[in-house]
């Protein structure tokens, strides 16, 4: 691929990482970068009133971006259990198209000025039934952004998920720490953070609350985050 990109992974399912990607995406998208937005595969989906299939992820990344590119664009392997895509295929008597994973990435050539890949679940989540995320980032080569949601046993999945991605010869941009409602109190999210950084050989780029619109500020400083230079570093 020519165009320059960040591959999203997370360190466990449910983390927010569509969430941090659509974030990301429309505060590119206001600052007029055209973005694209990819998901591979995505498997959960939900029914309307007359029994439609609609993959809530595929609609979210697409309104950050405005709504301008089609579906099959975002995601062109969509499943409807809430499985791992090659469980979920199965069951629909299908199977995950390997070649597809990565030449539906390379559809987005000419068209936008970043592309954000978002995976799904954690670098180790089977992506087909031979592959896991972590051999289609390989593959893609775009620096990663490890979403980890900050909570009991966070430090331990955050730095399990750096080591694998570093192993594997990555290039991980940093972290983006998602604190979600909690029972913990803030000392206790804040050690967190400190003990990641304290063990990690990649920056915690920010911290962001789950479901707040306002741009991701760079830590420790503030200011905006400078995404485009981060995915000019290609694998």
């Amino acid at each position: 691929m020519n165009t320059p990109g960040l591959f999203i992974t997370g360190t466990d399912t449910d983390v927010g990482k569509t969430f941090v990607t659509a974030l990301i995406a429309r505060e590119l998208t206001a600052a007029g970068v055209k973005t694209g937005v990819y998901k591979p595969a995505c498997s959960g989906a939900v029914f309307d009133a007359d029994g439609q299939p609609h993959w809530e992820d595929i609609e979210q990344l697409s309104q950050a971006t405005g709504g301008r590119f089609a579906d099959d664009l975002i995601c062109p392997q969509r499943f409807q259990a809430a499985l791992a895509p090659p469980v979920a295929a199965t069951r629909e008597g299908r199977f995950v198209d390997e070649e597809l994973l990565r030449s539906g990435a390379n559809k987005w050539d000419g068209q936008v000025d970043l592309l954000l890949v978002e995976g799904v679940g954690g670098l180790l989540c089977p992506m087909t039934e031979k592959e896991t995320i972590a051999d289609l980032a390989c593959d893609l080569a775009f620096p990663l952004l490890i979403v980890s949601r900050l909570g009991l046993g966070t430090i331990n999945h955050t730095l399990l998920t750096v080591e694998v991605a570093l192993s594997r010869g990555l290039i991980v941009a940093g972290i983006i720490c998602n604190e979600v409602p909690s029972p913990e109190d803030d000392a206790a999210l804040d050690s967190d953070r400190e003990e990641i950084a304290s063990r990690c050989r990649v920056p915690i780029l920010a911290t962001v609350k789950h479901g707040q619109n306002e741009p991701l500020q760079a830590l420790p400083a503030g200011g905006l985050i400078d995404w485009q230079s981060l995915a000019q570093e290609r694998g």
